[in-house]
């Protein structure tokens, strides 16, 4: 397996000539642009995995990254990767390329975890960044005020988690539908199609 450099240019211009970005690991402070998001990940796939590998952004609200070992397909969530800082989608590129390598059985055990600290991730075992909170429909709030989004109308009562362990009916979670706008949907996109 070829190690992982960290001046991202070195690696990205080898596969991508062109392709330049600031001198610094992937730039820090800006929000990543889908362009250079699929230039990373073209190239990590390039020098980790073999040509059947291929990458693909999906639409996905809650997860940043997927390995799909079935279609040999990498996709990061164009929702979020708008969110997200570069340094960020960066890991969840390796995040995901090291499950690639690690094969599907290895899960987030010592075998993906130490090629994943070879490739240069320095992450946690799963992502714990903001979701697509902007496009769910169902808006929960607890008597302690937390907010809660969720996607599909909740089938059971649930109770606050923020609050306190285990469910207790003084926790309850009342949701209430919003409408998710067109206009909203579109400004989503928008800011993934830079």
């Amino acid at each position: 397996m070829a190690g992982y450099t960290p001046e991202p240019d070195a690696w990205l211009s080898r596969v991508h000539p062109g392709a330049v970005m600031s001198a610094a690991s992937p730039t820090i402070g800006r929000v990543a642009e889908l362009d250079r998001v699929r230039a990373w990940a073209e190239a990590l796939i390039a020098l980790h995995l073999d040509r059947s590998w291929t990458f693909a952004f999906d639409t996905a609200k809650r997860r940043a990254g997927q390995c799909n070992y079935n279609d040999r397909r990498i996709t990061v969530s164009r929702y979020l990767a708008a969110k997200y800082e570069d340094d960020e989608i960066h890991q969840i590129l390796l995040h995901e390329v090291a499950h690639a390598l690690a094969g599907h059985r290895a899960g987030h055990g010592p075998r993906w975890l130490q090629i994943a600290r070879d490739l240069g991730y320095d992450g946690s075992r799963l992502h714990d960044g903001e979701g697509a909170s902007e496009l769910a429909p169902w808006v929960g709030r607890c008597p302690g005020g937390h907010e809660h989004f969720r996607y599909r109308r909740p089938s059971a009562p649930l109770s606050c988690r923020l609050c306190g362990r285990g469910f207790s009916e003084t926790r309850l979670i009342s949701w209430e539908r919003r409408e998710v706008t067109a206009a909203a949907r579109l400004a989503a996109r928008g800011a993934t199609s830079r």
